[in-house]
């Protein structure tokens, strides 16, 4: 049976490749097309995949003709530099820690020690009372007799007072550094009690805190007391995060792991993509940046740099967008004067502003269809919409799916569920608790990823709605009725309007990059300024076409006064969805609680470059990563220090600068990349059969954080930019 189902796969296998290279090489596949999607036909029906025309992606601006271009065929083609507020593009420039004189300026315990501290225990009695400054001087008297009290610790009188507790805290703090307190509870309810110990934190590790916890019988003590971070320095250390090939949650839980600090001790201003290599800006609490470096030489995939101490962490949102370089391979049209006009379009009328697919995820199950079920207070679809099985799922979630919606077994189901099915498994435990209460189960996902479902659907909304501005008004001119952001009340930056910052093309049944997508993506303590073009503004030219905008709904946004009003109503009606009126009670999710945020609906690139490239061999990189830079720089000081061999090899001790424990001498190209060199792949320069000549297109452009650059490279292709369509080019 097994055999007989190999082959059957096989066979559809091959009447698929046929088909496919039936369908690329025929005449009319490069012949201009609208609001329809020929490759629609590239993927075989039995899989389910999301279409774009599914999610409202029907449009293009250009009339130009598409050409073939294969997107991420490396993830070392798509590479992301953040731009922050000051639309400084962030690079990874240096791997090195910065001097830090603070770094050694650790207080000797045995310093402070032999002194009767009369003075600060009569201070103490004063704001503690005489019980707990005789327990303090009898602590302080044994320690000065040398005798062992690492393990031990004294207790203070209880006390319900916050402010009193915090000004024992501060005591300690401030006039005896080398004594650590912590909160501990009281005896009597609501009472809490400070607990002081010797700081052995301080002591060259040695003492009770280098004792492993689970050989200790009571909780370890906080720090508050023992506050050492230098004055001068400020709390957060910045650096730049360069990784490849992962996401920015997974980077930061490898680099936590290796400081021994919680995730939430890092900031960030959004996620990046995973199959890509991106630079952004990190923050963490009170690290130095000597020991962060020093996890260069472990890190694989991963690299860390440009350090300096700031005041303030890093929020989501805070950033002007991105720089992307993206590299299209086996690029072919019917002549490269197609692919230079489509060039030259995209930079001079830019693109459809759409969301793009990754906002509605990438199962048979968009985001968008569980959004709209919580909308209408569907409480038990949505659970089944999270919980049954998907088509096209990997094999072992969708026999655990399977299993339960046959056996109902909970306890069986999330023993197999993976770790990071985050929504599946919060509602199966709330279910386990409280069977049938659907909409607590929905509550029990955590907030960032449960209210992703109901901005899914308002993206789901405007992308439908975009496409019908573009099919009834063009994009050419401001019609009457359109709505845009008045000129002469408020000038908005582009960075604050971000309603999405995802640049990121994962599964979203991964949901580790959801940080980003809770607050960045409807900002709905903003109160932008959004005025109706009248016959007024129609006469003086003073709004363009790239003025206009699009309500994501809300109960604070207005909606266009021409035809196109209409339209929303019309699209939530038929999902039995009302814009004005909630069908239940729980806010939370309810489109008439959320305040909304408008968004531009054509969107330029700026600071747009593009080049065509030719190249033999595609396993080498066509554009120089951040880390690419650092590389070659630290192989030509080695050269410029050895001059009697310029080939010598970079030194073994340098793993500093390896990615995935490789150096990078071999690979990191010398030459400049040129239209008129190209790539000589390394077989055919070691005497090999050079492989036939491909051309390739690389952009480099800055978009805003609203802005999804896949929607940019579907302007130029015409065709889809769904991640099963480009895996069939590239097979």
């Amino acid at each position: 049976m097994l055999k007989t189902l190999c082959s059957k796969l096989r066979r559809h296998h091959l009447l698929l490749t046929k088909t496919l290279q039936q369908v690329v090489g025929h005449p009319n596949f490069l012949k201009p097309y609208c609001c329809r999607f020929l490759e629609h036909t590239l993927l075989p029906a039995t899989m389910k995949t999301m279409d774009e025309s599914d999610v409202g992606i029907s449009c293009y601006i250009s009339n130009l003709p598409g050409f073939r271009g294969i997107l991420k065929q490396r993830y070392s083609d798509f590479i992301v530099n953040e731009v922050d507020l000051d639309e400084n593009v962030v690079h990874l420039t240096s791997l090195e820690a910065p001097k830090e004189c603070s770094e050694n300026k650790d207080v000797n315990i045995s310093d402070q020690l032999n002194r009767s501290y009369v003075t600060e225990i009569e201070s103490f009695r004063s704001l503690a009372g005489n019980s707990d400054a005789d327990k303090l001087k009898a602590f302080i008297d044994e320690l000065n007799s040398g005798a062992d009290v690492s393990d031990e610790s004294i207790v203070l009188s209880p006390s319900s007072d916050k402010s009193h507790r915090t000004a024992i805290h501060n005591f300690f703090k401030e006039r005896l550094k080398f004594l650590v307190t912590d909160t501990i509870d009281g005896v009597e309810d609501q009472s809490k009690c400070v607990r002081v110990r010797l700081n052995n934190d301080r002591n060259n590790g040695r003492g009770r805190s280098s004792r492993k916890r689970k050989d200790r019988d009571d909780k370890r003590f906080d720090s508050r007391g023992s506050d050492s971070w230098p004055g001068h320095l400020g709390k957060f250390l910045r650096f730049h995060l360069f990784k490849e090939n992962k996401d920015t949650q997974e980077a930061l839980n490898v680099i936590a792991k290796m400081l021994g600090v919680q995730l939430r001790s890092f900031g960030f201003a959004g996620t990046k993509d995973k199959r890509a290599v991106s630079t952004q800006r990190v923050t963490v609490f009170k690290q130095q940046a000597s020991k962060l470096a020093a996890l260069n030489k472990r890190l694989i995939g991963i690299k860390v740099g440009d350090f300096c101490h700031v005041k303030e962490g890093l929020l989501l949102g805070q950033l002007y967008g991105n720089r992307f370089t993206i590299t299209l391979r086996g690029v072919s049209a019917e002549s490269e004067d197609i692919i230079k006009a489509s060039a030259v379009a995209l930079g001079k009328h830019g693109f459809i502003n759409y969301f793009g697919l990754q906002r509605f995820g990438s199962s048979s199950v968009p985001t968008h269809l569980i959004g709209a079920a919580l909308l209408r207070g569907e409480w038990k679809a949505a659970v089944s919409l999270i919980l049954d099985p998907r088509e096209g799922e990997k094999n072992a979630i969708s026999t655990v799916r399977e299993y339960y919606k046959e056996s109902g077994d909970i306890d069986g189901t999330l023993r197999q569920l993976p770790r990071y099915l985050v929504a599946e498994k919060a509602i199966l435990q709330c279910l386990k608790r409280s069977p049938g209460n659907y909409l607590q189960a929905l509550k029990a996902i955590p907030r960032t990823l449960r209210m992703m479902y109901v901005h899914s659907y308002q993206s789901y909304l405007w992308n439908h709605v975009a496409s019908m501005r573009v099919q009834k008004h063009g994009f050419d001119q401001v019609v009457l009725g359109d709505l845009v952001y008045s000129k002469e009340e408020y000038k908005v930056k582009e960075s604050f309007v971000a309603e999405c910052e995802d640049v990121n093309d994962n599964n979203m049944d991964d949901y580790s990059n959801l940080d980003e997508i809770s607050e960045t993506d409807l900002p709905e303590e903003r109160n932008i300024p959004v005025k109706v073009i009248n016959e007024e503004d129609l006469k003086s030219g003073t709004y363009a076409i790239e003025d206009v905008l699009l309500p994501l709904p809300g109960s604070r946004v207005i909606y266009p006064s021409n035809d196109i009003g209409e339209v929303y109503r019309d699209l939530s009606q038929k999902d039995g969805i009302s814009l004005t009126e909630t069908a239940h009670k729980i806010k939370e999710f309810s489109i008439t609680n959320m305040t909304g945020a408008y968004r531009r609906v054509f969107q330029k690139p700026k600071d747009f470059e593009w080049e065509l490239l030719s190249y033999t061999d595609g396993t080498i990189p066509l554009a120089e990563t951040d880390f690419d830079v650092i590389a070659n720089s630290v192989k030509s000081k080695v050269r410029e220090e050895d001059p009697t061999n310029g080939s010598k090899e970079l030194p073994a001790d340098s793993s500093a600068i390896s990615v995935g424990g490789d150096m990078l001498s071999g690979k990191v190209r010398d030459e400049k990349i040129n239209n008129e060199a190209g790539m000589q792949s390394e077989k055919s320069q070691s005497g090999g059969n050079a492989e036939e000549s491909q051309m390739a297109l690389k952009l480099s452009f800055t978009l805003p954080a609203s802005c999804y650059a896949t929607m940019a490279v579907r302007e130029l292709l015409k065709t889809s930019t769904s991640v099963a369509f480009h895996k069939s080019l590239n097979d």
